[in-house]
């Protein structure tokens, strides 16, 4: 009797939802099983444990953040903007008079573009620009997101500080460069 009823529609309707709750059923005790396995009471969530945003987060050492660049040593060569497989390190450059070298007037890293695959360190004859460890750089719109560090205060243009959110705002009512470059 009970193939009759299941060859009908409604018999193989009622076999399907009963088969769906009985998958989900074992599938919710499983992870039950694993979560009572896994829970700590003293464990904390992830605010609480690093106490972000008031602590940095620590990070490994090869973590690739947020760049730091130095303004004093960079040639304008270019070469780390021609690198860039995403095409967002913009350098503004003007010739010296009476030397044959350039003045970095602007060197920009558009962070919406960027997908920190450090091919710009590598190819750095003077190794002005490098892997910051810096986890995060919040903003509200995309235009925060573009960061001129020819702009920035020498502390954090230079590396010697992290880059934050409010250096870059500030960073954008400056209307001449803090360092004109090496050149001068």
């Amino acid at each position: 009797m009970w193939e009759r009823f299941c060859k009908t529609g409604f018999g193989n309707w009622l076999a399907n939802v009963v088969g769906a709750v009985w998958t989900v059923g074992e599938g919710l005790a499983i992870t039950f099983r694993y979560w009572m396995k896994t829970y700590r009471p003293e464990r904390k969530t992830f605010t609480e444990q690093f106490e972000y945003p008031e602590l940095p987060v620590p990070v490994a050492a090869r973590y690739r953040g947020f760049h730091r660049f130095d303004l004093t040593t960079c040639i304008a060569c270019d070469q780390c903007a021609k690198a860039c497989p995403v095409d967002c390190i913009y350098i503004g450059k003007e010739k010296v008079e009476g030397s044959k070298g350039f003045k970095v007037t602007g060197y920009t890293i558009d962070y919406t573009k960027c997908m920190f695959c450090a091919l710009c360190v590598e190819p750095c004859p003077v190794d002005c620009i490098f892997m910051g460890s810096s986890h995060d750089l919040s903003c509200y719109s995309r235009d925060g997101c573009i960061v001129d560090f020819s702009r920035l205060p020498i502390d954090v243009a230079w590396g010697k500080a992290t880059l934050n959110p409010t250096a870059v705002a500030d960073s954008k009512v400056i209307s001449e460069p803090v360092h004109g470059g090496p050149n001068q």
